[in-house]
């Protein structure tokens, strides 16, 4: 009997602590989480205001180059529109990299925040679970909305 006690109070103890230690995978749904951040819809207002802006250069300079009158005028302001654009698209293809991954860095901090607290051990893309975990997407746009931009 004394036994029985004895592996009855391990097996107890075994299970319990199985439990306190089994954190499982979080999983979010990337695309709900930036439908519903306003600092990510921000920044995608003015990533399109930026590609427009220079839909609106080309526009301009293509009824510049109609007004040219020489083959000679309209090579060299061909040259020289290309340059000019080259560099803004340079320069709109850092900002667009950089705003993203400004995003990406505030959802991941977010999404580790929540994990820490649900005491997951992984988050993980909703589309890379086919069973199983748990949805805390509504808790990283929670803790994203709290968060200061």
């Amino acid at each position: 009997m004394k036994n029985f006690k004895l592996g009855l109070i391990a097996l107890s103890l075994l299970i319990t602590t199985g439990l306190s230690f089994a954190g499982g995978v979080g999983y979010i749904d990337y695309a709900k989480v930036i439908d519903n951040y306003d600092y990510a819809k921000q920044v995608t207002k003015e990533v399109d205001a930026k590609g427009l802006e220079m839909q609106q250069f080309l526009v301009d300079k293509e009824k510049e180059y109609k007004s040219l009158d020489t083959p000679l005028k309209k090579q060299t302001f061909e040259e020289k529109v290309a340059q000019e654009f080259k560099t803004k698209e340079a320069a709109y293809v850092a900002l667009k990299n950089k705003r993203e991954q400004e995003v990406y860095t505030k959802i991941k901090d977010a999404a580790k925040a929540v994990m820490v607290e649900q005491k997951l051990d992984a988050v993980m893309d909703v589309r890379g679970v086919f069973v199983g975990g748990v949805d805390i997407t509504d808790s990283v746009i929670s803790k994203l909305k709290g968060a200061k931009k």
